[in-house]
This record gives structure tokens, sequence and C-alpha cells, in this order.
């Protein structure tokens, strides 16, 4: 229906009753795009469709004393967001009269606008959908209302009765020390390891590896078979279906993005932190130790792990591989341009892939297709560094989440909330997960239109539906400024990509910068009673020689490799 004809359906302002629900005479040629909606776009979904009509409805009714108001929000640009700007955000506006503006933007412009209007009071988005990886942020600075507080005032009567936030696989990860919900998680995306099934099958390929290394080839348990399995491929193997392949992908240009591959948890990987999940405590993948919930320092001598040995080893990793095992081309890559890379068909193996590129990864016709559509790729869980204990976290998991602040005039903060719970809700979530592939709720996960996609995947249901996912987890709570913070971490890390630093050089001046933006908070005492503390400096052996992170360097960094068969690990999970 026209958004015109809404508009005159409004102005009769007689109502009826349709089942329970007391809805307005307008909304009968609503209900009929409601039903409309539910029969095509919104379908499939874990609903039945008489509980999607009465979703729609809900959302009918308790948009009426915002109907006509125009809401702006922001988000960034991937498949997901996408669906919500070009599909729901007019199916919202079609249903309740609310115009929605779902802006598209860059993931650094979304952390911009959202910095400018916490420290402004400007109003520029109604809401945001912003990283999780800020819930230290929001929590802190008080400038964002908690969901779970809206839901208990303001939006109590705004809040839909079937939202079920126990549903969320992400909910964990956007609650605050305090126990407050400060985001509605609206999509995730793990980091996982990515490999060529039909190489790893392949049986002069395994034999050939098992006669040098003494193991099979197989998805890598550990960093060290993860690095034999890049330097046969690289250097034995040399050449598949006549192009030349490599072991490793990444990359690795003075660039932004080089930061993430480092603060979306590359140390926790190879065991920089301590046990704990979501993140661990007291010291985290960022090598950021807490105290209560006072962030106290990230350099050893402070009692962090930022510049430990388990740092610097994963960071000469990083740069020896890279430069040894992925394409020359890498080395001058950004995030965005090396994503699509092992699609082209010459990458065996990738240790930190985002789930986020399944989508751009089955499409027919690619390399690494089959002619039937089912991927010759598999993924699976990220390999350990010899640094890693079990309790720990494993790898990342990005979930972009609604943000409302307190500079938003309530009555807007309102009608944004409504649109974010229908970005959500059960009769949109199914669907919008099959066109992003970007999960949130755990009815979606286990629901029968995603068994039936499962085997076009390469194991992304696989991996959702086992209990391995719960050690993938966003930034958490010990980075009290992660927009300050996070921009660190590329500029030094650069400088041991260059060569122009050692990997210690480089992480001994990324923790001394940390400490110097947390020193700066203590002394503006900006973020309350858990803001940051520093700890005085000790000698950097004192903390080394305590239990648990920062850990002293092992005598030996690369023990045997091990790996598992693909199919053995799928079998465990289902034991789980």
């Amino acid at each position: 229906m026209k958004l015109r004809k809404l508009k005159l359906a409004i102005a009769v302002g007689i109502s009826v009753s349709l089942g329970s629900i007391s809805i307005p005479v307008y909304a009968q040629s609503v209900t009929e795009t409601a039903k409309s909606l539910i029969e095509t776009e919104f379908s499939p979904s874990t609903l039945t469709k008489q509980q999607q009509l009465e979703e729609l409805e809900w959302f009918v009714e308790a948009a009426k004393p915002f109907k006509g108001m125009s809401i702006n929000v922001a988000s960034e640009t991937i498949a997901p967001h996408t669906y919500e700007s070009q599909v729901l955000a007019k199916a919202f506006t079609e249903l309740t009269g609310i115009i929605i503006t779902h802006d598209l933007i860059q993931e650094g412009d979304v952390i911009e606008k959202l910095q400018t209007q916490m420290q402004s009071g400007r109003n520029i988005y109604d809401a945001y959908i912003n990283d999780s990886d800020l819930i230290g942020t929001h929590f802190r600075y008080g400038k964002v209302v908690p969901v779970s507080d809206m839901m208990e005032g303001e939006a109590k009567d705004y809040t839909l009765p079937t939202l079920d936030i126990d549903d969320f696989i992400g909910i964990d990860f956007t609650t605050g020390p305090d126990g407050k919900i400060y985001q509605l998680p609206t999509q995730q995306f793990a980091n996982l390891y990515w490999f060529r099934a039909d190489w790893f099958e392949r049986a002069d390929l395994k034999q050939q590896f098992l006669a040098k290394y003494g193991y099979e080839l197989g998805v890598p348990v550990n960093w060290s078979a993860y690095e034999d399995i890049a330097d046969f491929f690289t250097n034995d193997v040399k050449s598949l279906d006549g192009q030349r392949v490599y072991g490793h992908m990444d990359y690795g240009k003075k660039d932004p993005s080089l930061g993430w591959r480092f603060t979306d948890a590359w140390f926790s990987m190879a065991g920089t932190g301590d046990k704990g999940l979501p993140n661990g405590l007291p010291v985290d993948e960022w090598g950021i130790r807490v105290e209560g919930c006072r962030p106290v320092g990230s350099s050893v001598s402070r009692g962090g792990a930022t510049n430990g040995p388990a740092a610097v080893f994963a960071t000469a990793k990083y740069v020896d591989w890279l430069k040894a095992y992925a394409p020359p081309q890498a080395q001058g890559m950004t995030f965005s341009e090396a994503g699509p890379v092992p699609a082209q068909g010459n990458i065996a193996q990738q240790i930190f892939w985002y789930t986020a590129f399944t989508a751009s990864m089955i499409e027919k016709g690619l390399p690494v297709v089959n002619d039937d559509g089912t991927p010759k790729w598999r993924m699976a869980p990220s390999p350990k560094g010899p640094y890693w204990e079990e309790g720990m976290k494993l790898g990342y998991q990005d979930v972009g989440a609604w943000t409302f602040l307190k500079s938003t005039p309530e009555k807007r903060r309102l009608a944004a909330w409504l649109y974010a719970q229908f970005t959500v809700s059960k009769t949109v979530s199914l669907k919008k997960t099959l066109v992003g592939l970007t999960p949130i709720r755990e009815s979606d996960i286990k629901s029968q239109a995603m068994t039936d996609v499962a085997p076009s995947l390469g194991g992304l249901v696989e991996f959702y539906r086992s209990p391995a996912r719960k050690q993938w987890t966003p930034t958490g709570t010990n980075v009290p400024d992660y927009p300050k913070l996070a921009q660190l971490w590329w500029q030094n890390v650069a400088e041991a990509v260059s060569g122009e630093k050692t990997p210690q050089q480089a992480l001994d001046r990324l923790a001394a910068a940390q400490d110097k933006v947390m020193a700066r908070l203590e002394r503006a005492n900006v973020q309350g009673e858990c803001g940051p503390k520093l700890n005085p400096e000790k000698d950097p052996n004192y903390w080394l020689n305590q239990p648990g992170a920062p850990k002293a360097k092992l005598s030996n960094e690369k023990p045997k490799g091990q790996t598992i068969a693909y199919d053995k690990l799928l079998e465990s999970w289902k034991a789980n």
C-alpha cells in the first residue's frame, strides 16, 4: 500500500476489534499489507502466519502516537543492514506511518557521528546500530539509555510482548557489569578458520603432507599445524588447477582496518589474556587489566599484557605469515580489499576469516563453488596458540546492536525503538538471517529453514548450533573508551609490518599509548567509579611471575602440529 493511502486512512479515527486487539479502521487496509508481507517478504519465519499477523498488528497499534513522524537512524553498510534499510524500513513505514530514513554509512562514520552526538548533546540520529565493542564506553560515560531501563520505564508500553530477550544469542555481549542491557543485537558474525575442503581431501596431498610432517592434513587445532599447512601449500604444492596457490591470506596496509585484525581478538587466539567468558578477567584479550570495574593498565609493568610475551608472539606470527605464505599483494591490502581474495580460488586456508563474507562466497560460478551450488570450502573454529588455555575465549564475534542516546528527544527515541524492535522481531528475523547470514536468535538458528540451507553454507549453521560458539565474543567491558583506544592499534602494528619496529618495540609503544589515554581519562574523572585508575609501574618480572596473564615466555612456542578431520569435528559438536 502506498504511504499516501496510509495517511488518508490514518485520518479516519474509527476503531474496530480484530481478535483480542483493538485497532483503528485504517489498519484494515494495513492488515492487507501485513498479510501480503507475511506471504511474500517475511517468509519463512519461526512464527505461524497468525502469530506474525498479531506481531504486525501490535506495531500498528503501538505506533499510533508517533504517526507522521520522520525518524532517522544509521548503521554501517553490510548485508543485513542493507536489507533493513531497503526492505524493512519501507515495510515499517507502510504499516505504521512512521517515516523511517535508515542511512547506510561507513563504520568509521557511524562511530564519528555517535561520538559527536555523545559529546555535543546535539541529536544527529534518533538511533544507531553500532558494535557492542563499545559496551565498555557506553556503560561508563552515561550517555546511553540502557535498553533494559527503557523496557522497564519510558518504553514499557512500547515494548513488543514477543520480543523475547532470552532468545537473543548475543545479549550477554550487550550487558554491562551493572547487569543492564545497553544495546539490542540486530546482527552478528564470527571470525573463524576457513579452508579448501576439496584440497584437504585429495589423497595425493594428504599422503605428501603426512610424509613430510608426520601427522594428517586436516583442520588445524593449534597454530603449529596452521603454520605447517601454510608452508606446505605455499612452498611444496605451489600450484593447483593451473594457478599459483598460497597457504595463507591476510592484509597489512597501514589503514584503520589493520587495527581490526588485532582488536578483533587476534591476541585471544594466541592466548594473551586470562580465562573467562565472554572476556578474560582480570586481563582481557586487548591486554587490559581491570580491578573490579576499573582498568588499571595495559603494559606488563602495570599488570597488563598488551606488550607481553604472548602478544609479541602473536604479532610476530602475523607478520611472518603475511610475508612468507600470503600472496605478495596482501601486504598492501586493506580489510575490504583482502576479503574477496579467497573466493578467487588460490588460497588454501585463512586463520581469521569473517563469516560475514559467507554470502559472497557461495555464488554460483565462483572457483570455490561446485556446479551444484555447494561450497568447496568449509569453516571451522580457529586454531589455538601455545599460550591458550581451556576456559579462555578463542575468537571474535561482531555484534551490531541498536543504541539509543539520552540526547535524543524521548518521543523520537521511542519511535526509533519501535523500528528497532521491528528489525529484530520474530516475524522478520529468520528471513533477515537468510539474507545476511548474521543470526541473532536461537529460535532462528534451530529452525528447519536453517537446516535446509546448511549444506550450502560451509559449516555456518553447524557452528552456530554448536557449544563452540560461546568461545567467540566481542570486545568486552575492560576497554573504557573503544574509539580512543582502537585507533592506536593500527598505527603501531603497521610499524611492525613495515619492519620499522620489532613486534616487541611496536607493542611497547602501543601499551604505553593505551596507558597514556587511560591516564587522561583518570585525571579527567569523566567515567565515574568505573573509570581507569592506573597501577604504579613495577618490574615486569613481578607480574610475569604471578598466576595468569601476563604470561611468561614459553620455552617452546611451537609444539607439534595437531589436526582433526572435519567430519570428526562436527561429530564432537553433536556429542555436546
